[in-house]
């Protein structure tokens, strides 16, 4: 039985959204990197995953993402690394009755969401996982550098939990999320959010 090991990490920290550095805390903005914040928490992880056999690393188009491969990258050496569309930056925004089945509380939410994050009924999320989460001939690892509703949307994907419970799936950046597919076999949740490697 072939497996595929699906390692799943947010960005490091970035910068301030505001040149004085205030920020707004939106954390939404493309053009920013890392902050020096971020790039250690990037080597700590690289420190952690130094050692593992991945096939590929695989990043976000945005800035922060793309940096945070790069750190990564130092210590997979011979890993090729490429920016994959499938890890973009959405935000699944409920459809008709999807709504209704979001506690009230939460609703507010989806009127914040930059139109062009929006990702309406998590289509596209469940695209990027039906082509991520799929087991080959071979045993293979792949490590996926993105952001945290992504990561929050896979791991509800794996629990078949309610439409809405990514909400309260917060991945820490440089945290680890570990997905294991089994051929025949449902996705299982191996780890979430491991975040040992960044204290002590």
């Amino acid at each position: 039985m072939a497996n595929t090991w699906l390692y799943l990490t947010r960005h490091g920290a970035q910068q301030h959204s505001s040149a004085d550095g205030d920020g707004d805390g939106s954390g939404d903005e493309p053009s920013l990197g890392l902050s020096a914040l971020g790039e250690g928490q990037a080597r700590l992880l690289g420190v952690r995953l130094a050692g593992i056999s991945f096939e590929a690393v695989c990043h976000s188009p945005l800035r922060r993402a793309a940096e945070t491969a790069q750190i990564l990258s130092g210590y997979l050496p011979g890993v090729p690394v490429s920016a994959s569309e499938l890890l973009a930056d959405r935000t699944p925004v409920p459809t008709g009755a999807q709504e209704d089945a979001v506690p009230p509380r939460y609703r507010w939410f989806f009127g914040t969401v930059p139109p062009a994050e929006r990702d309406h009924g998590g289509a596209q999320l469940d695209a990027a996982f039906a082509r991520l989460a799929v087991a080959g001939e071979a045993d293979r690892r792949e490590l996926l550098i993105t952001h945290n509703f992504v990561i929050g949307w896979f791991v509800r994907h794996v629990l078949d939990a309610p439409w809405w419970r990514w909400m309260s799936l917060n991945q820490a950046n440089c945290g680890l999320t570990v997905i294991k597919v089994s051929s025949g076999e449902p996705a299982a949740l191996v780890t979430f959010n491991d975040t040992g490697h960044l204290t002590g």
